[in-house]
């Protein structure tokens, strides 16, 4: 039987992981909406998809601003069927470097708005078109630094975190809804958000790691679509670490 195309929203699709998650649900047969700040980077990133063969839109959005957001739902609402949220979106290029004493509010507070806010705004918007469709899969992605307490990095480790709370809590109440919630926690992962992270980072990694080879978004995403698929209906309120084996839970 041919399946009904349904739509997944990936948001900060526009380049590294997010787009590599994108491809992969279009190569899957879903309907993708790139929903992405940068709007170049972001109608790039869709025709691309669509030259894979993919039926992807793109949508520009600000995660952290809940106007932005509601026009997303808006957008999605237009397509048809939703069935997967990846909450992706997040600041982590250039957000290192000072210890928690010497980071400014205003920096604090913006860092928390996208990383943290972002995902529940998102997830909050799309929740009744997830709900009409008659379940779901949202997928928050997190990172080990809130598992390992990454120094010089307290916003991001402290949002990222919540992340892993809020999954935790959502899952609780959309379980009996048929909408699982799931968190990935990748580890130091080459893409472009990443680039400025500083080279003795990247070694405290390499040292530490099981598998010591650098870590790339091709390593994340068949984990990531596992959980978009039918085969994790019945997995929620997890965090499943993909870091190579820095952090073992």
């Amino acid at each position: 039987m041919e399946r009904t195309p349904r739509t997944v929203v990936v948001t900060g699709a526009g380049r590294g992981l997010g787009y590599a998650v994108a491809e992969r649900a279009g190569d899957e047969g879903h309907r993708v909406v790139v929903a992405e700040l940068d709007a170049e980077r972001g109608e790039s990133a869709a025709a691309r998809l669509r030259g894979r063969g993919a039926a992807a839109h793109f949508v520009r959005c600000d995660v952290a601003d809940p106007e932005s957001v509601a026009g997303l739902a808006a957008a999605v609402g237009r397509l048809g069927p939703l069935h997967a949220v990846v909450n992706n979106a997040a600041l982590a290029n250039g957000v290192g470097g000072k210890q928690f004493h010497e980071i400014d509010v205003a920096e604090w507070d913006r860092l928390m708005a996208v990383n943290a806010r972002g995902p529940w705004l998102v997830s909050r918007a799309l929740l009744a078109q997830l709900r009409a469709a008659g379940g779901g899969r949202i997928v928050n992605l997190a990172s080990d630094a809130a598992l390992y307490g990454s120094p010089r990095l307290a916003h991001y480790v402290a949002a990222k975190g919540a992340v892993i709370s809020l999954t935790r809590a959502m899952a609780r109440e959309t379980g009996d809804a048929g909408i699982t919630v799931n968190a990935v926690a990748p580890g130091l992962t080459e893409c472009e958000a990443t680039e400025t992270v500083p080279a003795e980072r990247h070694e405290l990694y390499r040292l530490n790691r099981a598998i010591s080879r650098p870590q790339q978004p091709e390593d994340l995403v068949g984990l990531i679509a596992f959980l978009l698929g039918p085969e994790s209906g019945y997995l929620t309120g997890q965090v499943l670490a993909v870091n190579g084996g820095f952090t073992m839970h």
